[in-house]
């Protein structure tokens, strides 16, 4: 029977998400279904997203409604008839759903989100999950931060009055961003901060509010530079009320239901927009906060700050709270619900750009909740700037894969620097704690030999593990790791000793940082721990200076890409998609911190891809600043195509797209890139529907590599493929194609591109073909576009693979055999595996026999939902579950597979579902994990009288009908196509059976399935 997936209208963004992997195994009898709960997460609060509309992509298909998303180069106004009108219909149409099912939203979500979060039981999860008004219901999550001046070093301008670069170009610092909001989501704001001072709002009359924010007393409003306004409420808080906005802080609101669901209690934060941590208003102060900021840290004067866009206004949407220990973050908590309604209110208030430094860890989807809600806000026109997050060096450990947002990778700037010194070697590290030009010589000593009596750990400095007779007086060598930097540094002081040579391990995070530490400390690279030690070790109490400056005659090398900062590539719904997209500045950032309502204005250095999202959010106001109906594809192209390349540690030029994405941001070049590569809703839509994660009306789908971004990523090259993409000039002018890739052959065609003037388009194609590159690896280079005074490039990476084989092929007979054709990406001789075949096997229900089926219409309990506990065995190569309806066109079924704790605990580490308006659904899950799995069919509708069938299959590597392939190996020529015979004999008559072929090593295969009847 055919599967056909849920189809929704073109403007339809809240896709129906079919999910299709699988299980297979033994089974028995469940009586009575009991949803099941993750085993990670936060039980019983969830999001319930809904598949209508939500008000920025609305197409105006329902009757009386008018549509409300924004035309190309318009921002959505929140605020109109129509917009408040079809609000009050999402608002009724979700009332309606959860006094259904009994349940009481904590919040709702209209704006970027159709749905509403909620404290649900798991017959409740059932029930939502199981309508045909959910698209989904997500476990809320808990989420966590990610942490000479920056402005200086992109070229923005000097320190003293923003001179000589872009703020000068556009105006002054007084114009640098005018007209535009930035919006922040992240641990709150301190509003009375010198980067956010403002003047005092006045009523819209007063005459000095002329061009300025002015209040009624409940709302704060501002007439931005694209014509629209930005509307925003005034609430009251702990230590916050209306006086806490002003023209420059023009928002501030707190969410936080799914932080009391998941048991934050508040007692170390404040439960308003109030910052208790520091990191909101330091990434805010980063993007937008004022000029020329005097900064002093624990006494120390540390020159001026400046935001990027020190003349946008910044909007706080508090939905991170602080936890008890401030050394660490995992008591931190950003709940997901709490996030998504941040994303919510800042698009309805009419931000311009979003900055979100918070992190979930590798991104698995590019449609989580929060990814749905940004695709909808930047369909709104708002530019969202998020942090790759902070989990290098590692590959495949970037956050954020989905491409209508800009994910940022962290760089190093020039910083504070000091320098070890001792006989034979003098290295510069970071340092802020030994005072400038000033020495410190003492007698040195390795942490992890000073411990205290059965101390463990000693060599990291953990607290109560060092022996103060043999620290007192020393400088002591601590191993970077586990605890807190500066809490080394402390430790060492409590036992005595007067300074720290703080030292990187190798194979661990290697960045430098500048903390600041109770006493003189110089934080040193990885590559300089071997020769540290073995000097200190070699002798007793031998001497080590500590000099607060770069004595040595090497200039450290910058903008490097952070050792933390996470790496792609993105292993989210394939690898097509290249992320990071860009790097900015991240590493030793000197912003704003948090400080109470009558305590003076603080001042941190932080490091984190949470600090380098902020600087591109800020570029994204200053660009929108001078072109206000900018698009947000076209912010990011014109940062992506004028980056530069970062630097390893010694100098040369770092080409990782997968670490630096494009490059290095550079707005000295983004205003004029020379061609732009656009993109819109349709064609996320598009990239999506090519996914498979959803079918929309009107929408023809394309290939993942075809999405029109700035970079080119192929996660599967096994013969010639081509991509297309269409540029827009921004100038007059004659492009020529250059292209740098190492192994790979690549056709530009044509291969040059001529403009007569800004805003003509051109499409070109770019075939790629294995050369020599490895297979199963990535391929990396570059194409450039190059003009008289202009060079546009692009990102390329491409994964050659063993072969590109379909994913399934079928054969019939109880003796027969099915060719199968394929495309080689290697030559020679390519081993061939096979495993099964194995006989699909019938469930029935012993509550509802039915003599040759599984159930009919009268079957499954009060949901309708019929269940079985099934065991899948170690060395199962594929598992699949089948669900059949002798009825195509008047029932709908519905099939979720859990793989559980165990038949008695339901609780699930993973889940898959097929839950589409069709009558039949599968899934597959390839080299399944041992253990039990619960599988659920739902009899969600029915016209008549029908029955349905639910089959499983494991497949094992040894089954039956003598299945093999021939000629194996398989002689091979690379990107020749060729074929070969899969054959059985003696299988049982009237009976389906599964099997699956492996190309070589890899994890290419293909399914098959034989049918005897």
């Amino acid at each position: 029977m055919g599967r056909s997936p849920l189809r929704l209208t073109v403007g339809a963004t809240l896709a129906a998400l079919v999910i299709g992997t699988s299980a297979t195994a033994s089974f028995a009898g469940v009586e009575e279904v009991t949803h099941p709960t993750p085993v990670d997460g936060t039980p019983g609060h969830y999001i319930v997203v809904m598949k209508a509309d939500p008000l920025a992509t609305y197409e105006g298909d329902t009757k009386g409604l008018r549509r409300t998303k924004p035309d190309q180069g318009s921002q959505l106004d929140a605020q109109s008839p129509d917009s408040q009108k079809y609000i009050a219909h999402l608002e009724n149409e979700q009332r309606k759903l959860a006094k259904a099912e009994g349940v009481t939203p904590d919040t709702t979500y209209q704006v970027t989100l159709n749905g509403f979060s909620a404290d649900l039981s798991g017959e409740q999860v059932d029930a939502l999950r199981a309508s045909k008004d959910v698209l989904e219901v997500f476990p809320d999550e808990i989420r966590h931060p990610d942490a000479q001046s920056s402005t200086d070093f992109l070229g923005l301008g000097d320190d003293t009055a923003g001179a000589g670069g872009v703020w000068e170009a556009t105006g002054g610092v007084d114009r640098a961003g005018e007209g535009v909001v930035v919006g922040v989501i992240d641990t709150g704001i301190a509003p009375g901060h010198p980067s956010f001072a403002g003047d005092k709002l006045k009523k819209k009359n007063n005459k000095k509010s002329e061009g300025q924010p002015y209040t009624d007393g409940s709302y704060v409003y501002f007439d931005k530079s694209d014509g629209t306004q930005f509307r925003s409420k005034i609430v009251q808080g702990q230590d916050w009320d209306k006086h806490d906005y002003t023209t420059k802080l023009v928002g501030g609101q707190y969410f936080s239901t799914g932080a009391a669901a998941a048991g934050y209690d508040f007692s170390s934060d404040y439960l308003s927009p109030r910052d208790g941590d520091g990191h909101g208003s330091h990434t805010a102060s980063t993007a937008a906060g004022e000029f020329g900021v005097e900064a002093t840290v624990e006494g120390t004067g540390l020159g001026t700050i400046s935001g990027v866009a020190p003349a946008a206004k910044v909007a706080a949407y508090k939905a991170c709270f602080v936890g008890p220990d401030p050394l660490v973050s995992s008591d931190d908590i950003c709940a997901l619900s709490d996030l998504v309604a941040a994303i919510d209110q800042a698009v309805a208030d009419g931000v311009d750009v979003i900055n979100y430094s918070i992190g979930g860890g590798a991104a698995t989807s590019v449609l989580e909740p929060d990814d749905i809600a940004f695709l909808n806000a930047a369909a709104a026109g708002v530019f969202v700037s998020v942090s790759a997050g902070n989990s290098g060096p590692d590959p495949v450990t970037a956050d954020h894969a989905s491409p209508w947002y800009t994910t940022v990778a962290a760089s190093t700037i020039p910083t504070w620097e000091g320098t070890v010194s001792f006989d034979g070697f003098a290295q510069a590290g970071a340092s802020v704690s030994v005072p400038f030009g000033e020495t410190i010589t003492d007698p040195s000593i390795y942490a992890g030999d000073a411990a205290g009596a059965g101390a463990a750990d000693a060599a990291l400095c953990m607290p109560g593990t060092l022996d103060p007779a043999k620290v007192a007086g020393h400088i002591v060598v601590c191993d970077r790791g586990v605890n807190a930097r500066a809490e080394k540094s402390q430790v060492v002081a409590d036992a005595g000793g007067i300074g720290v040579v703080l030292v990187n391990v190798p194979g661990e995070a290697d960045s430098l940082d500048n903390d600041f530490h109770v006493i003189p400390t110089v934080h040193l690279a990885s590559a300089h721990r071997e020769a540290v030690l073995a000097y200190v070790q070699g002798g007793t109490d031998r001497p080590i200076t500590l000099t607060g400056e770069n004595t040595t005659d090497q200039t450290t090398p910058v903008p490097q890409i952070a050792g933390f900062s996470s790496r792609g590539p993105m292993q989210a719904d394939g690898s097509d998609v290249m992320k990071p997209d860009i790097a900015a500045p991240g590493v030793a950032i000197l912003a704003a911190t948090n400080s109470g309502r009558k305590d003076a204005p603080t001042f941190g250095i932080l490091s984190g891809t949470s600090m380098a999202a902020p600087h591109v959010a800020g570029l994204g106001a200053l660009y929108l600043g001078e072109r206000p109906n900018a698009s947000p594809a076209e912010i990011k192209s014109a940062m992506m195509t004028t980056a530069y390349d970062t630097v390893n540690a010694d100098g040369s030029a770092n080409r990782d797209p997968f670490a630096q994405g494009a490059g290095h941001v550079d707005p000295t070049r983004f205003f004029e890139p020379g061609m732009l590569y656009l993109n819109g809703v349709t064609d996320w839509l598009a990239f999506l529907e090519g996914k498979g994660l959803a079918d929309f009306d009107g929408v023809e789908p394309i290939d993942g590599s075809d999405l029109n971004l700035a970079s080119i990523s192929i996660g599967t090259l096994a013969s010639a493929q081509s991509v297309t993409r269409t540029v827009t000039s921004t100038e007059a002018g004659t492009f020529t194609a250059s292209v740098d890739m190492p192994g790979v052959d690549v056709t530009v065609e044509p291969s040059t591109l001529s403009f007569g003037g800004p805003g003509e388009t051109a499409t070109y194609t770019v075939t790629f073909a294995n050369d020599s590159a490895a297979v199963e690896q990535w391929a990396t280079g570059s194409l450039t576009w190059s003009s008289e005074s202009r060079a546009v490039r692009t990102p390329i990476a491409v994964f050659p693979v063993t072969a590109d084989a379909p994913a399934e092929t079928s054969g019939t007979g109880a003796d027969g055999s099915t060719v199968v054709e394929i495309i080689p990406g290697v030559a020679g001789e390519l081993p061939l595996t096979t495993a099964g075949l194995t006989p699909f096997e019938l469930l029935t229900d012993p509550d509802n026999p039915v003599d040759g089926h599984t159930g009919d219409e009268n079957s499954g309990d009060a949901n309708k939902d019929v269940a079985w506990i099934v065991e899948v065995p170690e060395g199962t190569a594929l598992s699949r579950f089948d669900l059949d309806s002798s009825d195509d066109e008047g029932s709908d079924l519905d099939l979720t597979v859990y793989r559980v704790v165990s038949a008695d605990d339901l609780r699930y580490y993973e889940m898959w579902q097929s839950a589409t308006v069709s009558a039949d659904e599968q899934v597959t899950i390839p080299t399944p994990a041992t253990g039990t799995y619960l599988v659920v069919a739902n009899v969600y509708s029915t016209s008549g009288p029908m029955t349905w069938d639910m089959t499983y299959a494991n497949v094992a590597a040894d089954g039956e009908g003598g299945f093999a392939a021939s000629p194996n190996p398989l002689p091979v020529v690379q990107g020749e196509q060729t074929a070969f015979e899969l054959s059985w004999s003696g299988l049982t008559a009237g009976t389906r059976y599964l099997g699956v072929v492996q190309y070589g090593d890899s994890a290419v295969r293909t399914i098959v399935t034989v049918d005897t009847e």
